[in-house]
């Protein structure tokens, strides 16, 4: 349920003489249909889930039996089938003389007294069997295993009605279990009906057209809960007047000490030495003495929602790249946080294509034809999208005349390769970029690609990438290819770590540094692992990595423009992203450069953004120590500050459940 799996279906604890129907239940991704649920009672009181969906040649098949005891508290889990990645469930819970056990890949353990049991793989009618449970304990509050507790609100009601039927359908929010409140709805039964996302939700089968209506529902509540939020966290100053900070110039790539930034309004008004700058008035005067003042971070691979919009300016990013969503949340998020009445960064949009199809990703737009494509970049372009970002499934045949549109729109190309196409050929066909460092790699391994829609594209480099030889003739043709046509690209370096480094039982890497701030539950996620690499598998996709280590040092050595972006977890993961690139060999204050100035560029907004000069919009990050010359410092943000309003990064962090 932590990683991938969405909320099921609910069903209640106490036997019943005849057992039920089998309760059925769709899985939509973006609207479209990608799996199924079925969950059945009997007698007994014991329940039984069988769960799949497919996204992308991605998703898991999980076979799961609970029972319950009369306050509705699991009493035993079996849980077995393979997870998002295909990796083998094996999770096993019991209750019994007053001790759980628990016992997963990922995790095992033990604790004296009752308290309620959310698996790491396991499906998700927990959710609602938990909220069962929650409304009756005291102050709906329970302790959770292995950790933290859980505290249930109920949300907005309303009546659906489809095909001549009605239902009535009640929001529950249950606090605990992530960074914000986890929605759920419920029929007047307390039987589970939907988690509708615009991304990925599961509803009762037969109310599939419901869904939208219940987004629009549970948006508006969401919404009122980040506009309360911004109205208590964030600060209006007439004027700041920030001194003796250490001011990191990503013109140059250097730092300056002792510097004064007045700012007022959404302006920086002068960027001086402390000796040269007096006092202005009304004016909040901040004292930066050893800290760093840095333009505001980039993320170039961001996939906005709204929780991110807390955290990503919390850790000092204030623009964003979307390079894939629903486009009426965009719209929406965009709209909020450009005008304060949200908390968010700037957001650029790259508009989404694919084609039809078994691997499709999940998006309500498509083209398989010339027509298609047109009458989709067209109404991106009408929407202020600065870019398209094609998929995997879309036909090698139409990158060309996409990027012949695209420009004549005044919007860059870029995305995945796709399918049947390598990356040397996707360029000469017009793309001014390229999503992830797998498709670079890929170019090399056209004989053992295999179909690139499915997780081939990721098991084929883990399997590889080790064995290329980066200084070879046709490595370095293709490098030169790229600087020809000015490509951009975009490695999203976390991701990989995570997907070949990753393994069940251990703390993931990229989540060591900060797991001892995060929410007990959202911690379990740190261990689940990534791609399943058995064997000899295990030390090859480790050696892989490191080889996309040294292709992005090798791309940056050769002149290659590259962006810093992060595909996962917005905002805390950048940091990761960051430090990976150093570690890969390129100078900190060069990859601050990259992510501030150098990403603005890539946007054309570095007339606004990108850089502390005076005229430039306020968008701003203090953070403590000095990660020109130790990145990691630029995890210890302090205050942010977006288009002139003022935040602390601390009261951000709490809003989410994040300890300092």
């Amino acid at each position: 349920m932590l990683r991938y799996l969405l909320p099921l279906v609910a069903a209640s604890a106490i036997a019943v003489a005849q057992p039920p129907a089998p309760e059925r239940f769709s899985v939509l991704m973006a609207g479209n249909p990608a799996g199924k649920a079925v969950q059945t009672t009997h007698p007994d009181g014991t329940t039984d889930v069988e769960y799949s969906f497919n996204d992308r040649g991605r998703g898991p098949e999980i076979h799961g039996r609970y029972h319950f005891d009369a306050r509705g508290f699991p009493t035993t889990i079996d849980l077995t089938g393979h997870d998002y990645f295909k990796a083998p469930v094996d999770e096993h819970f019991t209750f019994a003389d007053g001790e759980a056990r628990w016992k997963s890949t990922a995790e095992q353990g033990q604790a004296a007294g009752q308290a309620f049991y959310l698996t790491i793989n396991g499906a998700s009618s927990e959710l609602a069997w938990l909220v069962q449970t929650l409304e009756k304990a005291p102050n709906r509050t329970v302790k959770l295993l292995p950790g933290g507790e859980a505290h249930l609100e109920r949300g907005v009601e309303t009546t659906l009605k489809a095909r001549g039927q009605t239902v009535a359908v009640t929001q529950f929010l249950i606090t605990g279990l992530d960074f914000v409140p986890t929605s759920i709805w419920l029929d007047a039964k307390n039987r589970f009906f939907a988690t509708p996302d615009a991304w990925l939700s599961l509803i009762r089968e037969g109310w599939e057209s419901s869904t939208d209506e219940l987004i629009k529902l549970q948006d508006a509540a969401s919404d009122a809960r980040y506009r309360a939020l911004a109205q208590r966290l964030a600060q209006h100053p007439k004027a700041i007047i920030i001194r003796h900070a250490r001011l990191f110039d990503s013109v140059t790539a250097t730092a300056r000490e002792g510097q004064t930034v007045w700012i007022a309004g959404d302006r920086i008004q002068a960027v001086r030495p402390d000796a040269e700058f007096a006092t202005a008035p009304d004016a909040e005067v901040i004292d930066a003495t050893g800290q760093t003042l840095l333009p505001g971070l980039w993320d170039m691979h961001a996939h906005v929602q709204p929780s991110y919009g807390i955290l990503n300016v919390a850790s000092g990013v204030t623009s964003v790249r979307d390079m894939a969503n629903d486009i009426d949340l965009v719209a929406r998020l965009r709209k909020q946080w450009e005008r304060g009445e949200t908390i968010g960064p700037n957001i650029f949009t790259a508009g989404f294509i694919d084609g039809r199809g078994p691997y499709q990703g999940p998006t309500k737009v498509f083209a398989d034809t010339t027509d298609e494509a047109r009458a989709a970049i067209d109404r991106y372009a009408s929407l202020g999208y600065r870019q398209i970002k094609v998929y995997s499934s879309l036909k090698p045949e139409l990158v060309a005349p996409i990027a012949v549109m695209a420009h004549a729109k005044g919007m860059r190309l870029s995305g995945h390769v796709p399918n049947g196409m390598t990356a040397e050929q996707f360029v000469r066909a017009g793309a001014d970029e390229i999503q992830h460092m797998n498709f670079i790699f890929l170019n090399f391994m056209a004989d053992k690609a295999g179909d690139t829609r499915t997780p081939a594209r990721f098991t084929v480099v883990g399997e590889n990438a080790a064995a290329l030889d980066q200084n070879s003739a046709a490595v370095t043709a293709f490098i030169r290819l790229l600087l020809d046509h000015k490509t951009v690209v975009d490695p999203t370096l976390g991701i990989f770590e995570s997907d070949f480094t990753d393994r069940p039982g251990r703390i993931a890497a990229g989540w060591a540094p900060i797991l001892s701030r995060l929410p007990a539950q959202i911690q379990r996620a740190a261990k689940v692992g990534g791609l399943p690499a058995p064997g000899v598998k295990d030390q090859l996709y480790k050696d892989s990595y490191a080889a996309l280590l040294r292709m992005t040092k090798r791309l940056y050595d050769s002149g290659v423009p590259l962006v810093a972006g992060t595909d996962n977890v917005e905002g805390l993961m950048l940091h990761r992203e960051l430090e990976l690139w150093v570690k890969a060999g390129i100078p900190p204050e060069k990859v601050l450069q990259v992510a501030t100035l150098g990403a603005s560029k890539i946007v054309k907004a570095d007339r606004e953004l990108g850089s502390i000069e005076p005229g430039k919009r306020a968008d701003l990050v203090l953070v403590s120590g000095d990660p020109v010359r130790h990145i990691s410092d630029i995890r210890r943000c302090t205050l942010v500050i977006r288009n002139g309003a003022e935040f602390r990064s601390a009261d951000l962090y709490a809003a989410l459940g994040i300890r300092p």
